[in-house]
This record gives structure tokens, sequence and C-alpha cells, in this order.
């Protein structure tokens, strides 16, 4: 039996150790059955943990490859080398594993949901009503299909474009089942449905990525230290999202801190806190002594290093299975319906200071700020130690989006949002209309060129070589074409609200970041090409830039008076269920909506010509300044001129008769 084949033996024989241990401790492996009441039976009450097991670990499996063979190994100007290829190979048999056991985890599911044993349900109608009609059994349905795809679509992937797509395929396709189970009935829905997200996301990619890693040391693949390199400065970065994820998942969780202690959830948590420290300290002494000795030519240490923090991560895995198996400690909590839908009790009504002192954190849109502001610092900081300048207008135009966008997010604007539409309205036209304006004049892709350095490996892919690439690829092309841009800014907005999308987007907090994000990036989009200082596909002339300005923002006009004019709400069952007595009725606040989208128009538009007329002029200026340093240089003026001069040189003398 080789070495990679007793790795992978022992990985999954640790993680099956642990959901035992795991599920005996927490108190699912031997409930107490109730005389009378159905019972599913053994059979169904391990194997529902098992097959979510085997499709978890399948899934960390398939990111894992699939970022060995995007990311980790080197590419020749983006094709894919023979390791590269086998990778992803392996990958479209681990999706293929990963759909059959999230079909596992469906027929399971419905015998514990029923009470039946698996043979009693074998019927299409039960099987296929769980699977359609069910929140858990639609999110497994969509595992099974997405991996499916991506298990085909591998198949002829031979480009690191295309191993990336699949990778970030996969990671989607990793968020559905965790999120429609005790994170979905958490009372702070929000807070734990965001925290799972980017926990579920740093751990594949750091427990899939090292395991793969291992398996490339003990199969003596070439290119260990380039890979292990690579590895370790991404390993950093999900260490830190693994570890505030979890952090904030168990805030939303707990009610008080005595239940780490106190409860079969706490105890579960607290092994699953050990084991994190553990691998972050041999995180620490893998930085500090094996990769100094894999450079030198040293693979031994390295590999049984890896092959040690491998098998502890996937017991880690086991863990998180049987503690998604174990109900969080009760605790109670207000008896408003306001209070489940929203995670937070009704506001008080309206107050301008009110928006300015109730802060709510949202931890999706935390992150995302806290990653523009951070990234972009570290890009001006690199070309400060080098002697390089940078445009302090740039970076206080950055600094600005970055600000509106913690402000309608996080700030008392955000709460209100989601209670009364017109509120609503200012967030969506701010982070439209507002914040992107100033994002794209801080120029973050042309900043990002100039601080990274070029791969060191010649026709490798680096950070910079992947921005070049993205920036030149078809759908670059073609979602910046005017056109195109334009048409998703304004279409999405009437898709949004003349449809039953908008509804569905505030009944889940999933489809409200969706929602959010796609205001802010189909705003991007839009002004990039009409502002935008960064290179792009499409360079409009400034006359087309105004022009398609004043063509677009009277759809914004048409939309507002579009909903001043309705009879009806948008809506109405979200906002009927909330129960606000206070303020204007929802018809009215929809009207008043209506009012701001037809008015805040003017807001961006001026914005925007400023930023037109500014441009245009320094764009005459340095081709004058051009023009007078290439007559300097060949002693030759500008041709145009010189033949009007020497026109009206000769008018002048037939005027004297010459």
């Amino acid at each position: 039996m080789s070495r990679a084949v007793r790795l992978t033996v022992a990985a999954s024989v640790a993680a099956i150790v642990a959901l035992v241990i795991g599920m005996i401790a927490g108190g699912r492996a031997f409930p107490r059955i109730i005389p009378g009441l159905p019972d599913s039976g053994v059979v169904v009450r391990w194997g529902l943990p098992l097959s979510k097991l085997l499709m978890d670990a399948a899934g960390v499996v398939t990111v894992g490859l699939l970022l060995m063979a995007a990311l980790l190994l080197p590419n020749d100007k983006g094709v894919l080398g023979k390791s590269a290829l086998d990778y992803v190979k392996a990958a479209s048999w681990a999706a293929l594993v990963w759909a059959g056991s999230a079909f596992l985890a469906i027929v399971f599911g419905v015998a514990e949901s029923i009470g039946r044993t698996v043979p009693q349900i074998l019927e299409r109608t039960i099987l296929t009503s769980y699977a359609t009609q069910t929140t858990q059994g639609v999110a497994l349905t969509l595992v099974v299909l997405f991996g499916v795809a991506i298990a085909l679509f591998s198949r002829g992937a031979i480009t690191a474009g295309a191993a990336a797509g699949l990778l970030v395929f996969a990671l989607v396709t990793l968020l559905p089942a965790p999120l429609t189970g005790h994170t979905s009935s958490s009372p702070n829905h929000d807070l734990a449905t965001s925290s799972v997200s980017l926990h579920l996301l740093s751990l594949a990619l750091w427990v899939g990525g090292l395991g793969v890693l291992a398996l490339h040391a003990l199969r003596k693949q070439p290119q260990l230290d380039v890979v292990a390199t690579r590895f370790s400065r991404m390993a950093l970065w999900c260490y830190a999202g693994v570890g505030l994820s979890g952090l904030f998942a168990l805030v939303a969780r707990l009610g008080a801190i005595s239940d780490l202690w106190t409860s079969e959830y706490g105890l579960l948590a607290l092994a699953k806190i050990v084991a994190f420290v553990l691998l972050g300290y041999v995180g620490y002494w893998h930085r500090q002594r094996t990769l100094a000795d894999l450079r030198a030519g040293k693979p031994r240490a390295f590999t049984r290093l890896a092959g040690g923090e491998t098998l502890l991560m996937f017991a880690t895995v086991g863990v998180a299975v049987a503690l998604s198996r174990t109900p969080p400690p009760e605790y109670s909590i207000p008896a408003d319906r306001a209070f489940e839908l929203l995670g937070f009790p009704l506001p008080p009504p309206l107050t301008l200071s009110g928006i300015f002192a109730m802060w709510w954190f949202d931890l999706f849109f935390a992150v995302v700020a806290a990653a523009l502001a951070g990234l972009y610092g570290a890009g001006m900081v690199r070309l400060l130690r080098r002697g390089d300048r940078w445009s302090w207008g740039r970076t206080a135009a950055w600094y600005i989006g970055v600000a509106l966008l913690v402000f309608s997010t996080q700030s008392g604007l955000a709460r209100y949002a989601k209670v009364m539409f017109d509120i609503h309205m200012i967030e969506h036209m701010t982070l439209s209309m507002v914040v992107p304006i100033f994002l794209v004049l801080g120029g973050p892709v042309t900043l990002a060129l100039r601080a990274l350095k070029p791969a060191s490996r010649r026709g490798d892919r680096g950070p910079r070589e992947w921005i070049t690439t993205i920036l030149n690829s078809r759908f670059t092309k073609v979602v910046t074409h005017p056109l195109v841009a334009t048409a998703i800014f304004v279409t999405s907005t009437y898709a949004l609200y003349f449809t039953p999308l908008f509804e569905s987007a505030m009944n889940e907090h999933l489809g409200h970041i969706w929602m959010t994000l796609h205001f802010l990036i189909s705003g991007s989009l839009f002004f990039w090409v009409i502002i935008g200082v960064d290179p792009g596909p499409h360079r409009l002339p400034y006359v087309w830039r105004l022009l398609m300005l004043f063509v677009t923002m009277p759809f914004h006009a048409f939309f507002g008076i579009a909903l001043m004019m309705m009879g009806g709400v948008i809506a109405s069952g979200w906002y009927e269920q909330l129960g606000r007595t206070w303020g204007d009725t929802l018809l009215q606040t929809q009207r008043d909506g209506g009012a701001i989208a037809w008015g805040f128009g003017e807001i961006p538009t001026l914005l925007v010509l400023l930023a037109i007329a500014v441009q245009w002029y320094k764009d005459d200026d340095r081709q004058a300044r051009r023009a007078d340093r290439r007559a300097d240089r060949t002693g030759a003026g500008d041709p145009e001129l010189d033949s009007y001069n020497d026109y009206l040189a000769r008018l002048n003398r037939a005027d004297k008769g010459e």
C-alpha cells in the first residue's frame, strides 16, 4: 500500500472516529426512544451523519484538487501542466462522490424526518416531495446537481482559467446544505449565516489545500517547494478567517458563555476550538521550520508534518459534522415575529439620531469593507516604499466610497432599510449610484497592477497576471460593453421591484446579501465604463460618455414615477409581518421611495459630470504636453498647426500683393 493511500485511509478513519465520539458526547448516538412514536432506526441514525461526513469530505477534497490545479501549481501561459491535469481529473471523480453522498443524505433525511426506515420510504413521490419542497431537501438537491456539473466540466478543463472557474463553482456548492440547518433557525440568523459561510469557505480552502498538498508530497511530485510556499501564504489568511468566523458563529448560537461547558453543543465547540489551536501551532511550526528544510532539499520533515496536520484537520471535520447534528442550547428570545424575521427588535420610530446611533454589525459587508480598505492601503504602502507616487485624490475617493459602504450597511440606515421602503430606497441609491462613483475613481486595478510584482517564473500566473487575464477575458469584454453595462444597470432595477424577487430577497439573509451586492456591482460596472480610470476593453470618447449618462439617468426617474403611481404595495407580505405601528402607511412609504428614486439621480449626475470635466481637461492637457515633447524631440511642430499657420501666411501675402 502506497503512502498516499495510507494517508487517505488514516484521514478517513480519523474523521469517522471523531464523528462517533462527537455523536456520543452530543447525545445523538443513543437518543431516548419514546414508545409509540415513530423511529427511523439505527441505520438512519448513523447513515445520515456518515453520508453528510462523506459529502463534506468529498466537497473539501474537490476544492483542494481544483485549488492545486488552478492556483498552487505553476502553469505555462495559462495551460495546465501534467500534474495539474491529473488533479482536475481527480476532482471530477471526487465531485461524483460528492453528488452521490448528497443523494444518500436525501434518502436518510427523508427517513429521519418522517420516522421510517429506508425501505419504507423508497418511493418516488416521497423522495421527490422532500427534495423539492423542504429547505434541506432543496439544498441537498442543489449539491447533487452542482456536483454532477463539476464532474462533467472537469473532464474538459485544460486551462488555469477553467480550473479557477470550477473552483469558484465548488466553493458555491459547499454553502446550501449547512446554511439550512441550525444556522437558519438561529435567533441572530444574519450573523450566523454570514459567519458560517465565511467559516466553510476558509475551512474548505485550508483543509482541502493541505490534504492535496500532503498527497503531492507523498507522491513525490515536482515543484513541491513552490506549491508549499504558495499554500503557506494562503493558509495564514484561511486560519484567520476560520477563527474569526467560528467565534462569530458561536456568539450567534450561544445565549451565555457558560453554555460552552454546560451543554453538549458547547463541549463539542470547545473540542473544535482545541483542534483549531493545535492546527495553528502546527502551521506556525510548518512556516518556521519545515519550509526552510524543504527549500534546502529535505522534504521528509515537511511530509511527516503535513500528513499529521491533515489527520488532525479531517478529525476536526468529523467533529464539525457531529456539531451540526447537535442542537444548540435553548435560551429565551422575545416572542416577536419581527425579531424572528430581522434578527433584532423592531426599531423605534424613525429619527435622524437613530440612524446615526443604532449601529448593527453585518459581518459579510464588514469583511468586504475591511478587505477593500486593507488591500488598497497595502498597495499604497508598497508603492511608497518603492519610491513611487500615488494620487492622493484617488486615495481620498476610494476611502470615501468605503466609508459610505460601511455607513450604508452597518448603521441605523441598514436597520430601518429592512423596515421601511423609503429608507431602503435611500440605501439602494447610495450603494448603486454614489458608492461606486468614488470606488471607480480610486483606480484600484491600476494600483494593483503597479503594486504587484510579475510572477517569478516566466509564463506562470501570479496575482498580477490573473488580473491582466481577467481584464482581457471575453467575459469582461462582454459585461463592460457600454450597451451591456447600461442594460444591467437599468433593467435589473425594474426586474427586482416589479417581480417577486424583492420580497424573496428580503425574506432570506443570503438573498438580501445578493441583492445588496448586485446594487454595488452593477453600479460599479456602469460607472467604470463612464468615468473609470483603470484600463479596460472599451474606452469611450468623452462626448459618448456624456450621452450615455444623459440617456441612462431618466430611466431611474421613470422608475420612481412608476413607484409613485402604483396602487398596490410591493413585498406587502414582508412588511405586514413586521407589524410596524408607527410612521406612514406601507403605500405612502412606497410612494416616498419613488420620489427618492426620482430625485436622487441629480446627485450622482452632478458628481459624474464633474469627474468627466476634470478627466477631459487633464486628457487634453496630457495630449498637448505629449505633442510638445514630440516636437522638441523631432524638431518638428504639430502638422495641423503648421498647416494652419502656412495658410494664414499665404493669406497675408495675398493681401499685400506679393
